[in-house]
């Protein structure tokens, strides 16, 4: 099994190679709460890849690919039963919009967080995608460089995990 490892210091490793990636402004936490701006810590499997087809082609992967639609949305409202999936907008809870006027959500991968089950509360809409150029940070997520993102894509396997632990790498 691969591991994708990111850091707190904001490095992301896989495969030998070490890349610049954004966290979450609450920066990572154990105990991951809705709203908290927070990248949960732990071992996460990889679901599925998400991707703008009107502006991007799939990059090359072993994960599950599926087209984003103009009303795909995914539920943040904790009480709500569709926590944490993805739902058509315009929905009756809460729900963050997946089809974006920035870049950021062109590629998506979907992070198998709080999602076997699903805890109320527990942080929705965890994902690994694009980084803005500033590379500000995220509400939750992890975000990469564009060639970056489509470099790991290309190199996971249906057994990589993704890995966040709060430490920086030494030297």
């Amino acid at each position: 099994m691969s591991i994708i490892e990111v850091r707190g210091d904001g490095s992301l490793s896989f495969l030998g190679q070490r890349y610049r990636c954004a966290l979450g402004r609450g920066g990572i936490a154990s105990d991951k709460r809705e709203g908290d701006g927070a990248t949960p810590a732990g071992e996460f499997v990889l679901r599925r890849l998400l991707y703008r087809s009107d502006r991007v082609q799939p990059p090359p992967t072993v994960l599950p690919v599926t087209a984003l639609r103009p009303d795909d949305g995914w539920c943040d409202a904790p009480d709500d039963p569709a926590y944490n999936s993805q739902v058509r907008l315009p929905y009756r809870a809460s729900a963050e919009t997946l089809w974006r006027q920035d870049h950021l959500y062109d590629l998506i991968v979907v992070i198998g967080h709080n999602d076997a089950p699903v805890v109320p509360g527990r942080g929705s809409a965890i994902f690994l995608h694009l980084a803005s150029p500033d590379r500000r940070p995220t509400e939750g997520c992890v975000a990469l460089a564009s060639d970056d993102l489509r470099a790991v894509l290309a190199g996971i396997a249906a057994t990589t995990r993704l890995r966040v632990v709060d430490a920086a790498v030494p030297g």
